[in-house]
């Protein structure tokens, strides 16, 4: 039996190859591969690193018990194969009660642990801000195939501004014009509220790199209250089958500096976009399938 202080030694090397090769990971490795994060290490919102802690956690935990529980199957394996020369039965073993309380007791346990710390995160990202809190209020759009974004109390005079999207098209050879989709236009460092609404069926929310996503449900409006803490270009789609375009339903953010945000709605206000685009228009009021033929609602709008 080896003595307490050669553990103790041999312990020593392992744990420092292990602390390099941690320090070697990048931020995007040690948050589990998650989209979200860049060399810096800095999260796309005040909510992602949470999130990402939480997958990485509960993987942790969920590796060390099969790690567990294969070396004690292969452990059993071993030990009790049959050997040569045995016939029969093994000795039968009715039950042990200190490992069935064990094995009911531990995995009860965990669920109940991962439950806890899961209800702890997504009460934290479902946590609105107070309305003296709020600082941009957008409201987003879904329709089939595309999206709107009403950006709230843009103007002088306390009057939204919007910009209203329609569906991707794909080219022959599969390529999406990146610059052609919706686009969503936030400040950084800005406390952020989105509201979401659907035109015609259950639609779905998700920013990539934002590690969330919301349902969107017609006559049941949700919101999502964060902050965008890095500036940069992010994807969008719906994460909700909804038809047969869903597929092309993507969508572009801009996370941009606040004098930058503040043009863009400038801008949107002298196109003329102003006012409130809610009930601009019903179901299937976009550029519909690909026969490239505006409603008479929005030529009109």
């Amino acid at each position: 039996m080896p003595s307490k202080r050669r553990i103790r030694w041999a312990a020593i090397p392992v744990i420092a190859a292990a602390a390099v090769a941690l320090a070697g990971c990048t931020p995007t490795e040690l948050h589990g591969y998650l989209p979200g994060f860049e060399e810096s290490g800095q999260p796309a919102t005040d909510q992602t690193e949470g999130i990402a802690s939480l997958w990485v956690g509960s993987w942790v935990v969920l590796l060390l018990v099969g790690v567990i529980t294969w070396g004690l199957m292969l452990w059993a394996m071993v030990v009790y194969r049959r050997r040569k020369g045995q016939t029969g039965l093994p000795v039968q073993m009715r039950y042990n009660m200190p490992i069935e309380i064990f094995f009911t007791a531990v995995p009860l346990i965990l669920v109940m642990g991962m439950f806890a710390f899961t209800v702890r995160e997504q009460t934290e990202i479902e946590r609105p801000w107070a309305d003296d809190e709020v600082e941009v209020e957008v409201s987003a759009i879904a329709k089939q195939w595309a999206w709107d974004f009403q950006y709230d109390g843009a103007t002088a005079d306390g009057e939204p501004v919007y910009t209203m999207g329609t569906q991707a098209e794909a080219a022959a050879n599969g390529d999406v014009d990146q610059d052609a989709l919706p686009t969503l236009v936030l400040p950084v460092d800005k406390k952020v509220t989105i509201d979401l609404q659907s035109r015609d069926v259950v639609h779905s929310f998700w920013i990539i790199d934002f590690l969330y996503k919301k349902d969107m449900y017609i006559g049941h409006d949700n919101s999502w209250s964060f902050i965008p803490t890095r500036e940069g270009h992010y994807d969008g789609r719906c994460a909700e089958l909804c038809g047969e375009y869903h597929s092309r339903m993507l969508f572009n953010v801009e996370v941009v500096s606040e004098s930058e945000y503040e043009q863009y709605l400038a801008d949107l206000e002298a196109q003329g976009n102003v006012g409130d685009v809610n009930d601009a228009y019903d179901r299937l009021q976009n550029l519909t399938g690909t026969d490239g033929v505006a409603s008479e609602t929005e030529e009109g709008h």
